[in-house]
């Protein structure tokens, strides 16, 4: 399995109506098979090789967007790096 991106899981709504952004997935690709799978991170993932990744996820190629549009994933973009850093480091 070959990381290819970040992603979002499903927003929330909290009890007060507000929108809640999902936690950070990363989205892999089976170098065998094809197949496209989302993993939550660990609270011991490297949050240098994560930031790292999502570099990555911004600078994908149209087919890799497409392939994993294909599979209901939307990669996240540059507009998602404050929530990112929010998600890895916490609120500054």
């Amino acid at each position: 399995m070959e990381p290819i991106g970040l992603t979002f899981k499903k927003e929330t709504i909290d009890k007060y109506g507000k929108k809640i952004q999902g936690e950070l997935m990363v989205v892999h690709l089976c170098s065998f098979c094809g197949k496209i799978s989302t993993n939550r991170l660990a609270s011991d993932d490297d949050t240098g090789v994560v930031l790292e990744l999502f570099e990555k996820t911004i600078n994908s190629s149209e087919e890799i967007k497409e392939k994993v549009a294909g599979e209901g994933i939307k990669l996240l973009d540059k507009k998602d790096e404050e929530e990112v850093k929010t998600q890895l480091f916490g609120k500054r």
